[in-house]
Formats: C-alpha cells, sequence, structure tokens
C-alpha cells in the first residue's frame, strides 16, 4: 500500500545520498552503535550534542545540502534538503537542529537577499562545515519581529550594533551571524535590515556572551544570546537592502515553515516505530497486545494522520517550485495545521505506550526523549500564532477570488506526481502574498467529481465545507484579520489545513497509482479523509475494521522489511521486527 510505490524497484536503483547518509548513522536501534538510540539519551542526559553524530555529520558534508548548486552545494531540490534532514531528525531532532537546520534558517536569508561576496562568504563557511546562526529572537518581543530593539545605529565613526537577543541556536559557537536589527526608529514595514557579519570581523571585546537557556526539551541544543556594546560593523554588512529586513525574513519563512514541521515527520515515525516494538512485545490480558482492537484501531488512526501530514509536506515542498507564488499561504497553513497533528500523535502514541512513554531506561527509552524534543514543532522559529497572523489577512481574497471560481484551475500535475522533474529552485520567485491564487484546492474541486463509492462521498463531504469555508472567510470582519483576532479566526485556519491536507492526500493519490501504489479501492486515502473530516468536528474518528486491518498489516510488514513510514517505503538500517501473522 505504498502511496507512490517507490520501493518496488528499490533493490535496482544506486544508493542515493540519503542512504549512504543512513548507512553512515547506521542502526539506531543498536545499543552498540555509537551513533543509537543509546548513545544519544547519554548525550541527553548530559545536555550535550553528540560529538559522534556530528563528526558524522561533518564527513558526510552535510551542509552542502543547505548551499545551492551554483554556489558549490547540492540544493537544487527542497525535497532533497529534507530528505537528508529527516535521516538526522528521526534519530535526534538534537542533532538535526544543532548541527543543520539553524544555519538553514539563517543562510536562506543570504539565498534570498546577499550580493555575490555575501553568498560566496556564506557558502564557503557552511562547505567548510561551519555554522552560521539566525539571530531574530528578542524575549521582550516573541514574534513580534517589527518590535525588535537590537539595532544598527550610526555614529561618527560609522554603523555599530546595539541591543540583545536571546535564545538563538548556535549563536555562541557559529562562526557567522545573520542578526536582524533596527535600522529606523520610526515604526512600520521598513524599520528593520538584517545583516551578515563574520564573528571574526567583530570587536570582541564589544560582544558579551550570555548565558545558556535550559530546556525541557531539545536539550542538547545550544541555546544562548549575546549583547551588542556599540560594536562597530565592517563595510557591506547589511543584507539586500536597508530596510529591507521583514521582506527578507517573511518570504525565508516560506522555506524554513515548510521544511521545519517536514523533518519533524522523521521523530514522530520513530515514535510510531517504537511503539509499535514496544506492543509486539507487550502481553495484555493474557494475550497480545497487538491483538486488541481498540489499540490496532488507535494505531491505523495515527498511522493515517501522519500520512495527512506526509502528503502535505510533499505537496508543500513541491509548491515552493512549481507555484512560488502561492506559497506564502502554503507554508503557514502547513506549519499551523502539521505541527498541531504531529503533535496529537505523539500525545496519542504515548498514551499506547503506557507508564512506558517516560522512561528514561531501556528499550523504549528514546520515546520520552523525542516527544519532549517534538514539542518546538509548534513554537519554534515561528509559532503557531504568527502563521495566523500571516495566513488570516489573505483568507478573505482567497474566498473572493479562486475559491468561488466557476472554473476552478487545478494545480499542475508536477505539484502532486512525484516523480516528474521539478523546475529550479528560485528564491526570486516567492511573493509576499498569494494575490487570491490557490491551485490546490482548484485541485479538490476539479478532481472530486470523478471519484467513485466511499471516496466520493468523503470528497463531497470536504467539497461542502471548502465552500462553507469560503463564506465564512468572506464574512470575516477587519476586526478578525489582525493579531487581535480571537478563536473565530484560528478556528478558520485549522479548518483552511484540513482542506488542503484533504487536497494534498487526494492529489497525492490521484497522481502516483501508476507507480505501484494503491490500485482500486483506495484504503489508505480514505482513511485518510475519515480521520481529517472527523478532526473538523473537534472529535477524531475511530477507523472501521474494514480500513484499520489494512492500515496496520501495512504498518508491520513496513516495520518487519526495515521501510520508512513515509511515502517513499525506502529501506532503512533500523534493525527488523517480524510482521504479525
Amino acid at each position: 500500500m505504498t502511496v507512490d510505490g517507490r520501493h518496488a524497484d528499490a533493490a535496482s536503483e544506486a544508493p542515493t545520498l540519503v542512504d549512504v547518509l543512513e548507512s553512515r548513522l547506521g542502526d539506531p536501534f543498536d545499543d552498540d552503535n555509537p551513533l543509537g538510540f543509546t548513545a544519544l539519551l547519554r548525550a541527553d542526559e548530559r545536555g550535550e550534542m553528540c560529538a559522534a553524530g556530528e563528526r558524522a555529520l561533518d564527513e558526510h558534508g552535510l551542509n552542502a545540502d543547505f548551499v545551492p548548486t551554483a554556489l558549490g552545494g547540492r540544493l537544487s531540490h527542497l525535497e532533497e534538503l529534507v530528505a537528508a534532514l529527516r535521516a538526522v531528525y528521526r534519530r535526534d531532532p538534537c542533532l538535526g537542529l544543532g548541527y543543520g537546520m539553524s544555519s538553514f534558517i539563517a543562510a536562506v536569508n543570504v539565498w534570498l537577499a546577499g550580493d555575490e561576496r555575501q553568498q560566496r562568504h556564506a557558502a564557503g563557511l557552511l562547505l567548510s562545515n561551519r555554522r552560521i546562526a539566525a539571530a531574530y529572537h528578542e524575549l521582550a518581543h516573541g514574534n513580534d519581529m517589527a518590535g525588535a530593539e537590537c539595532a544598527v545605529a550610526e555614529t561618527g565613526a560609522g554603523p555599530v550594533l546595539r541591543g540583545r537577543k536571546e535564545v538563538v541556536t548556535n549563536i555562541r559557537r557559529a562562526d557567522a551571524l545573520v542578526v536582524f536589527a533596527r535600522t529606523d526608529e520610526r515604526r512600520g514595514s521598513r524599520s528593520h535590515s538584517q545583516v551578515l557579519v563574520d564573528k571574526r570581523d567583530l570587536d570582541l571585546g564589544r560582544v558579551r556572551d550570555l548565558p545558556r537557556f535550559l530546556s525541557s526539551g531539545m536539550r542538547g541544543v545550544q541555546l544562548h544570546g549575546i549583547e551588542f556594546d556599540d560594536c562597530p560593523l565592517p563595510p557591506g554588512s547589511v543584507l539586500g537592502r536597508t530596510g529591507g529586513g521583514l521582506e527578507t525574513a517573511l518570504r525565508s519563512f516560506q522555506i524554513t515553515r515548510t521544511v521545519l514541521p517536514a523533518v519533524m515527520c522523521g521523530p514522530v515515525e520513530t515514535g510510531l516505530r517504537v511503539t509499535l516494538r514496544h506492543l509486539l512485545d507487550r502481553r495484555l490480558y493474557g494475550r497480545s497486545a497487538m491483538d486488541l482492537p481498540y489499540l490496532r484501531s488507535t494505531l491505523a488512526g495515527t498511522y493515517a494522520d501522519l500520512l495527512a501530514v506526509e502528503c502535505l509536506s510533499a505537496t508543500v515542498l513541491r509548491a515552493v517550485q512549481v507555484l512560488p507564488a502561492e506559497v506564502s499561504v502554503l507554508a503557514s497553513v502547513f506549519k499551523h495545521f502539521g505541527s498541531a497533528l504531529l503533535l496529537d500523535v505523539m500525545y496519542t502514541l504515548s498514551e499506547l505506550m503506557g507508564a512506558h512513554f517516560y522512561l528514561r531506561g531501556g528499550p523504549s527509552a528514546i520515546f520520552q526523549k523525542l516527544l519532549r524534543d517534538v514539542r518546538v514543532v509548534s513554537f519554534g522559529h515561528a509559532a503557531r500564532g504568527a502563521c495566523e497572523s500571516n495566513v488570516l489577512p489573505q483568507l478573505p481574497v482567497l474566498a473572493r477570488r479562486s475559491w468561488v471560481s466557476p472554473d476552478p484551475q487545478p494545480a499542475p500535475e508536477e505539484l502532486f506526481r512525484l516523480d516528474t522533474p521539478l523546475p529550479p529552485l528560485r528564491f526570486d520567485r516567492l511573493k509576499l502574498t498569494g494575490s487570491g491564487s490557490d491551485h490546490l484546492t482548484g485541485s479538490l474541486r476539479a478532481s472530486v467529481p470523478g471519484l467513485s463509492g466511499r471516496s466520493a462521498e468523503l470528497g463531497g463531504l470536504f467539497l461542502a465545507e471548502h465552500a462553507a469555508l469560503a463564506r465564512d472567510c468572506r464574512a470575516l470582519p477587519l476586526s478578525e484579520l489582525g493579531v487581535t483576532t480571537g478563536p473565530r479566526g484560528s478556528e478558520l485556519v485549522t479548518r483552511t489545513g484540513h482542506v488542503f491536507a484533504a487536497a494534498a492526500c487526494l492529489g497525492i493519490w490521484q497522481h502516483n497509482r501508476h507507480r505501484g501504489g494503491p490500485q482500486g479501492a483506495p484504503v489508505w486515502l480514505q482513511a485518510v479523509l475519515t480521520r481529517l473530516y472527523g478532526r473538523l468536528s473537534g472529535r477524531p474518528t475511530a477507523l472501521p475494521e474494514e480500513l484499520t486491518e489494512p492500515l496496520v498489516t501495512e504498518l508491520l510488514d513496513r516495520l518487519g522489511t526495515g521501510r520508512a513510514f513515509d511515502l517513499t517505503g525506502r529501506t532503512l538500517p533500523d534493525g527488523t521486527r517480524g510482521a504479525m501473522p
């Protein structure tokens, strides 16, 4: 039941770079593996990054995946970047964030706004296994970037940096910083800029490291702060034009808000894998725990939920290259929807684990670490509230334009067809708003009439929901379009996420059946749509047996044959477990 069928002929294909990385990192369930869960848990208990893991990623040259090919790196498709990061995140989100994702978050701003000199300098650092930190955050202002006080001030001797940044990943051990700083005392969208500074060019006597901020999750990630005391800035430090920092940040967020929940699917998949292994070894009421109908139904539901996030993830990642003008809405909706659903899956799995979910020793100990680490997906880098603030003003525009068009425009096939080559990755094609264009729901409206049976019924429910959503968004008052919005605005963004996810799942299913995926009755599609529609009413729907059993069978088969639970079903180096008969 693999969605795109890619595992069917995997044995005849040459190993990909992700396969090479997985092999280098080894079987995470092997206690003797220096990069396995046992070693990663020891580092977590010490509040440290796994040093052996960082050395392995240096040897692999993971940073090359963050650098565009034109600058000597490997970055040409976000799908490939996410696959590489996910291989790391599924073992240890700390290693994924602390080694790589934090540098990528900073570097995207350089690829977007930097001149040739700045881009080549950043690329040279990363390709030499160095780090760049993104210094956005100030505790006093949170996600209110327009209120940031750290500033570039003009003096008689030239520009200086003054102020502080706090809770920044790797800011102490980074070799360069991208600092979001005020360059105009007047409020407004042109009041801030971004500057790229190499620490070697700073007067360290004018820079003070702030103490580390301790955290319950991501314990190994170094979260420090920095304070600038009128620190002179080298000439040519500003990225792009002065006053363009907020615009650059908002465009870069379209990339990073897409990538972060996509890679967080990795540790959630591991959580599901650990739970399955635990339940296979567990006996309850005189029988195997896996024989209990409630547990089987709940496992199938979590798998369907994970597939929903996977499908929207794949679609939005491809949209960056296929429909870049629409990513402003898609990325924020995906971050809002995906982060909530991934957390819900992990919490549900913790209930299935029982008391074992919080044990810090034993075969399931990695679960409690992953549960703590995954929580960052809802607030890290950009909180769900910030995503709402970006989406809400655009919903009435969508509702008055593409959502009510009598001739819905479906997305190009390459948005969904996973084996179709993508156009080049062009950061300059990202727009600040979607201008009321939405090909994703256009595909939903165009394709549902061609469905039959239960799939048609479920599709019809989402068409009706989309029509109701359009009506409600058109009626949204101006007072509900800003940061002071109430529950109504938040609910509309949540509903939009579910409609987008349904459209993505339908598109992925329709355009990948030729690759050996499900033929005939689309069991996984019906399961995902059933769960999504149930969530719209606030009550996740328990799947009926005819949908539960095929999904559980698929899960156990993938576990037993060492294949991923994602859309690819690729082979992993994990220790295999025999499937239930």
